[in-house]
């Protein structure tokens, strides 16, 4: 865990956990969606499995009202029977040669932590935004994502206290902790 520079006695942090992103007594947890959030796959489909169809119906209902989700914009739904009260659905980037990769998934990033704040959620747990099917590779993306949370909290300080990034397995988890250690700063967990 790390904490970010103090501002009075607000205290803020990015914290590395390796689990079970459905499983994470937050506030808010973040999806890495499709554009027509249909969750067939991947961490979407394991949010399904264990908050319950009302997520998929929900997430139905938005498309069908907002249209398909793209860059810059996130859909909130409840969470079912997660411990969580919202989950924010974010679209990251399919990564591809020859696109700004890293900047859609910073957009993505401060899209789904803006989508958490405006919700009222101190708390919100992400997990590695594209590193999936989405093709990004995990290192890259683990540091991209630090790097935007890290801004992200400098920049609106005393929003959001505390941001996990969950690494599912180990392998993953240790990727966000050297992309967490290599920040100004580093040495946290």
């Amino acid at each position: 865990m790390k904490a970010t520079p103090s501002f009075g006695r607000i205290l803020m942090m990015i914290k590395v956990v390796q689990g079970d992103l459905t499983a994470q007594p937050v506030a808010a947890i973040v999806n890495a969606a499709n554009e027509h959030l249909q969750h067939g796959g991947g961490v979407a489909a394991a949010i399904v499995q264990a908050g319950g169809p009302v997520i998929q119906k929900e997430s139905d209902d938005w498309v069908a009202e907002h249209g398909p989700i793209g860059p810059g914009r996130a859909a909130i739904t409840s969470a079912g029977q997660l411990p969580a009260q919202y989950v924010i659905h974010v679209v990251g980037p399919r990564y591809r040669e020859g696109q700004d990769n890293e900047g859609l998934l910073q957009e993505a990033v401060t899209t789904a932590l803006n989508a958490a704040a405006v919700s009222g959620c101190r708390t919100v747990a992400l997990p590695a935004i594209s590193a999936g099917i989405f093709g990004y590779p995990r290192a890259e993306a683990c540091q991209v994502i630090v790097a935007a949370s890290r801004k992200w909290l400098d920049r609106r300080p005393g929003l959001i206290s505390e941001i996990r990034l969950v690494g599912y397995g180990q392998d993953l988890a240790d990727q966000f902790r050297v992309a967490l250690d290599a920040e100004p700063g580093g040495g946290g967990r």
